[in-house]
């Protein structure tokens, strides 16, 4: 089967990621926070988890990435998480943003575009996530998204170019775009929404191979492909969520560069 050479650069990164074992900061929300450590280890990665803000610049210069994730966000989080952004953007530190949340309450929101100030290589969310940090209007269902990546695609990409980045909206389908080139990705398994976490995870991962792959479009795709082809071939083991929790951390330690071009679901615009 022929591949695209956008196709050879994801499964370039995952090598990467497995060789180079790149160092990923996370500042992330409580929930999440053991599931996307195992993630990052399982990929072949190294999560640091450290939220003190005494340390916050020496740990992201230590990182070979950043996380932020505002899923519980609080007036101290926000002033670690403000700490670390400024530094990433200062230092030139790639760093992905999930703004988890953030179509849901004003306080979430408000946190998430103090964050966008500071210029994300890579913004990963649902797509009313989207619609809010670029219209300033809320309309979530708590953290779960009630539009389509389908119904804010236009919106998505205009957001991409005013914003100077690439932006990922997860979804049945996941859109993916820089503003000027879009991709699709259709894998993953309806189980998986079952499972608190996987798309923090999602996010995480992004920054893994964000670290390693310098392009945000390729570091979120490849992200997106790896996880949603772990959950597929996890969730086709299992009877239900309990089990997929850690059959998925088993299939994204199993994963390789074969499997991945074999399971790939993608389409490039």
């Amino acid at each position: 089967m022929t591949t695209s050479p956008f196709q050879q650069r994801i499964t370039t990164a995952l090598d990467a990621v497995r060789q180079q074992r790149p160092l990923v900061h996370n500042i992330t929300n409580k929930v999440v926070m053991n599931f996307t450590a195992n993630g990052l280890l399982a990929l072949g990665a190294s999560p640091v988890m450290a939220d003190a803000i005494e340390e916050t610049a020496d740990m992201v210069d230590l990182a070979n990435a950043l996380v932020i994730n505002i899923g519980t966000p609080s007036a101290r989080t926000g002033m670690v998480m403000k700490c670390a952004v400024s530094h990433a953007h200062n230092t030139g530190k790639p760093w992905v943003l999930d703004p988890v949340g953030a179509a849901a309450t004003r306080f979430h929101l408000d946190t998430a575009r103090l964050m966008l100030e500071y210029r994300p290589n890579v913004v990963r969310a649902n797509a009313s996530e989207i619609q809010a940090l670029y219209t300033g209007e809320l309309g979530g269902k708590g953290v779960d998204s009630t539009e389509t990546p389908e119904a804010v695609e236009s919106l998505a990409m205009t957001a991409a170019r005013d914003w100077q980045t690439t932006i990922a909206i997860t979804g049945a389908t996941d859109l993916i775009t820089d503003g000027y080139k879009q991709v699709r990705l259709h894998n993953g398994h309806p189980m998986m929404a079952r499972v608190t976490g996987t798309d923090c995870l999602a996010t995480a991962l992004t920054g893994a191979f964000l670290a390693v792959e310098g392009d945000g479009l390729t570091a979120v795709t490849t992200a997106l492909a790896v996880l949603g082809i772990a959950g597929e071939r996890a969730a086709a083991e299992v009877a239900g969520p309990g089990s997929l929790h850690g059959k998925l951390l088993n299939e994204l330690y199993l994963l390789t560069p074969d499997i991945l071009n074999q399971h790939l679901k993608l389409e490039e615009q």
